[in-house]
């Protein structure tokens, strides 16, 4: 599935990769999309993220955009989830830094509404039991 919205002439979008209950979300956007933060959750867990060194040795901040989008979405998680994140606008202005945040928001909102209506059916993994082993 992907997700998108534009505003201050920029546009920020996610992808959703459904991993059997899981969720892969690449959320990237601007001019020169990225991998900048790793963030990982699930219905009950915090969040954790990894941030990435960028070009110029300090780190990247897109956490900031995967943290809103998670906990939007928390709460309807039919498994684990984790979110990349990488927007870059070059020579970003004050009103498109201020607008990120909203649209990050934004994005979580139709996540969470697709993952209202979306079936996580999917057949339970088979374990061995302590009586068993492997052939």
């Amino acid at each position: 599935m992907k997700f998108s919205i534009t505003e201050e002439n920029y546009t920020m979008v996610a992808n959703v990769e459904v991993i059997g209950k899981d969720l892969f979300i690449a959320i990237t956007g601007g001019d020169n999309p990225h991998i900048g933060t790793v963030t990982t959750l699930t219905k009950d867990s915090d969040l954790q993220t990894i941030r990435y060194p960028s070009h110029d040795g300090r780190f990247h901040k897109d956490d900031v955009l995967a943290k809103r989008v998670g906990k939007v979405i928390q709460s309807q998680l039919p498994g684990s989830c984790t979110i990349t994140a990488g927007v870059h606008v070059n020579h970003i202005s004050k009103k498109q830094i201020a607008v990120s945040s909203s649209m990050a928001q934004n994005l979580g909102e139709q996540i969470k509404t697709w993952l209202q209506t979306t079936d996580f059916d999917v057949p339970a993994p088979i374990y061995y039991r302590d009586s068993e082993n492997s052939q």
